[in-house]
């Protein structure tokens, strides 16, 4: 029965770090955005996006709008990503309460 809950212990810590990893390339492409989100308020009416290996005139509003749109989105994964680790962190103490108990 140990056996099984030290199993079960290692499968839940592989599932945190790997939440942990996505959360962290989330985070990046969060920034990555927000960093733009900054730079778009400097700049003048000239605004450029790089779709694929094109670098496109776009309208600065509807790129905003996007930039937007993907920040509200990378904050919910994120959020996201935070209740599925507390969750595993207290699946976690409880397996580890259970193992040192015994």
């Amino acid at each position: 029965m140990d056996e099984n809950k030290l199993q079960e212990m290692q499968i839940l810590e592989q599932r945190l770090q790997n939440s942990l990893l996505q959360k962290q390339a989330f985070q990046m492409e969060l920034a990555e955005t927000n960093s733009a989100m900054e730079e778009l308020e400097k700049s003048g009416d000239d605004v450029f996006k790089i779709i694929g290996q094109l670098m496109i005139k776009s309208e600065k509003s509807k790129v905003e709008e996007e930039l937007k749109n993907k920040q509200k989105i990378l904050e919910m994964r994120m959020s996201s990503f935070e209740k599925q680790e507390e969750i595993i962190a207290k699946q976690l103490d409880k397996l580890r309460d259970e193992i040192t108990k015994k």
